[in-house]
């Protein structure tokens, strides 16, 4: 296809797959008996590991708290017939890296009986204090660090080791949803008044002029309950990734780890806290303004940022636990529905091809290149390598998920996704509540607006992005037809 030529209708290949699965997406219409099984497990190795996230090499030879993986396994019967089945494991990690789904479901192979592996996902809080996963990404030490593939072999390991845990701990339980609120993510791009709009960008200099999006600061809740109903599991949705302190040279599970510590102290020291982070491509806990004030009240609380984002996360549980108690359901519909889907890819135009040849040609000239000139070189080698091939691979591939769990519906999605596109499901969604899990089953970069497109800056430029606006939006029209298909009679 030549820069101009008209593509390929943006979800044609999309729509023939949704006339044909649109009889199945329904799903089941009545109430079955819930079990519930959930585990979790350090995913921290005991040796120095490069951590993932930033452009530079960090290597991390201490632990300030350990990366976990916990895994919630569900299933609905009707006496002994299985109605449906999920398996969802939050980890610790900047992002589902490579095949790592794919590896995880051939490694249980015959471990999980009576479970179909398609509808089990890995979803990644993204912190940026994480162990890295992918060869060849960043210049590590042949000695004394564990390599990326040998750390992937022992997160194989340990994924798989705690989803037979959950699974095979099922039983009979109960299931409550809640809604609260605290302020934890941020919009992280600022708007100047040139029209541009940078991640992270100065806001006390006189030619900024307002942040670029909305904040969503819903804590959505799923409690998950044994036959005595004692509490043993929670999933916890907040639309923001975990990347308080992304830029250290530690293992650090960022505020998931704080969340958790409290949570444990309230209601057990074995409870399971899934951490989910909802459409956030645009958002971050990093503050942009006012904040002397802020570190003025840290100071006063005496508490870290990642602590007194944990504080406001559990004052939220705190707030409606004894609702949620007093509104457990053990018998829901309960219907999951796995779809792989093709969106349109962001094409990449002859201007930004140049640009992006002549920034990565100037990065492989630096002599004795660093970590950092090395990988971006290849951010931007990667856009000239899309342009060759466009024509021919217009489409980007990924796996949906669509659970409805009685009134709450639970999508995901494997981008950083801005939260525009969030909002949109959410609003048009049947579900009483909506839960959007994104850097789900595998890698995917930013999903930007058009009005972030039209500004610029890192997460909105073509070097961020394979699916761009036009993407994005045929995204949010698959998911919420999924959700809302789930509601039809």
């Amino acid at each position: 296809m030549k820069v101009g030529q008209e593509r390929p209708r943006a979800g044609i290949g999309v729509l023939i797959v949704c006339a044909l699965l649109a009889g199945g997406i329904r799903g089941n219409v009545e109430a079955a008996e819930l079990h519930v099984g959930a585990a979790f497990t350090s995913i921290t190795p005991d040796e120095p590991v490069a951590v993932s996230g930033q452009f530079p090499t960090r290597i991390a030879r201490t632990v300030e708290n350990p990366c976990t993986a916990t895994a919630l396994a569900l299933e609905s019967r009707e006496g002994d017939k299985v109605v449906d089945q999920a398996i969802m494991v939050s980890c610790d990690l900047v992002a589902i890296r490579g095949t790592i789904q794919d590896q995880l479901r051939e490694k249980l192979e015959g471990k999980l009986d009576g479970f179909d592996l398609k509808k089990l996902f890995l979803n990644a809080t993204h912190t940026h204090t994480g162990p890295v996963m992918l060869e060849g990404k960043y210049i590590i030490p042949k000695e004394g660090v564990m390599q990326p593939a040998e750390y992937v072999e022992f997160l194989l390991g340990r994924l798989s080791d705690v989803v037979v845990k959950a699974w095979e701990s099922r039983k009979p339980g109960g299931v409550s949803w809640a809604l609260g609120h605290a302020v934890v993510g941020h919009n992280r791009r600022a708007v100047y008044a040139d029209g541009s709009a940078t991640m992270y960008g100065k806001t006390n200099t006189p030619g900024f002029r307002n942040i670029e999006g909305y904040e969503d600061h819903a804590v959505e809740m799923l409690f998950f309950w044994d036959a005595d109903r004692k509490l043993t599991a929670m999933a916890i949705n907040v639309a923001c990734p975990s990347q308080e302190v992304e830029s250290r040279s530690t293992v650090n599970a960022d505020f998931w780890h704080d969340v958790r510590v409290e949570l444990r102290k309230r209601y057990g020291e074995e409870l399971c806290v899934l951490g989910w982070p909802g459409a956030a491509g645009d958002q971050s806990p990093h503050l942009m303004w006012r904040k002397a004030a802020e570190e003025r009240m840290l100071k006063l609380r005496g508490l870290t940022r990642t602590e007194e984002i944990a504080r406001r996360i559990v004052g939220a549980v705190d707030d409606v636990f004894e609702l949620a108690q007093g509104d457990v359901r053990t018998d829901v519909v309960m219907a999951h529905r796995v779809e792989d889907l093709q969106l349109p890819v962001q094409n990449v135009s002859e201007e930004q091809l140049a640009e992006a040849k002549a920034k990565a040609e100037q990065y492989a000239k630096k002599p004795n290149p660093s970590t950092a000139d090395v990988r971006h070189r290849d951010w931007h080698q990667a856009v000239v390598d899309r342009y060759a091939k466009q024509d021919k691979e217009p489409f980007h591939a990924m796996e949906l998920h669509v659970i409805r769990l009685g009134d709450v519906a639970i999508a995901t999605n494997p981008f950083e996704l801005f939260l525009d596109y969030g909002v949109q499901i959410k609003a048009r969604s049947k579900a009483v509540q909506t839960f959007l899990i994104q850097l789900a089953c595998t890698t995917g970069k930013y999903v930007p607006t058009e009005k972030a497109v039209a500004g610029g800056g890192y997460s909105a430029i073509i070097e961020s992005n394979v699916v761009g606006p036009e993407g994005g939006q045929v995204l949010v029209e698959r998911t919420v037809e999924g959700i809302n298909g789930m509601w039809s009679e």
